[in-house]
């Protein structure tokens, strides 16, 4: 999973160096958080969060194939919060 949302993030990006992909397992489901450069957070997001929500429902359709739940999380990289 960590290998699919890591192609996505590079091919998105502009600084793909930057990319950090946390990966954590919780109660049969996986926690990603993906961090990057401050200065594509937007392009990540994408216009009325469309970007987000695309690679979301990829991660989500993967999963099913798994059968696994996946949940996504954006993290800034200053303070580590999510970004919602």
């Amino acid at each position: 999973m960590k290998t699919l949302l890591q192609y996505l993030a590079e091919s998105i990006v502009d600084y793909p160096e930057e990319i950090a992909i946390e990966e954590k397992e919780f109660d049969g489901s996986l926690n990603l958080s993906l961090q990057v450069n401050p200065a594509d957070i937007g392009k990540i997001i994408g216009k009325e969060g469309r970007t987000i929500k695309a690679i979301k429902n990829l991660l989500h359709l993967k999963g099913i194939l798994i059968n696994q739940r996946v949940f996504l999380d954006l993290v800034e990289p200053d303070n580590q919060s999510p970004v919602r």
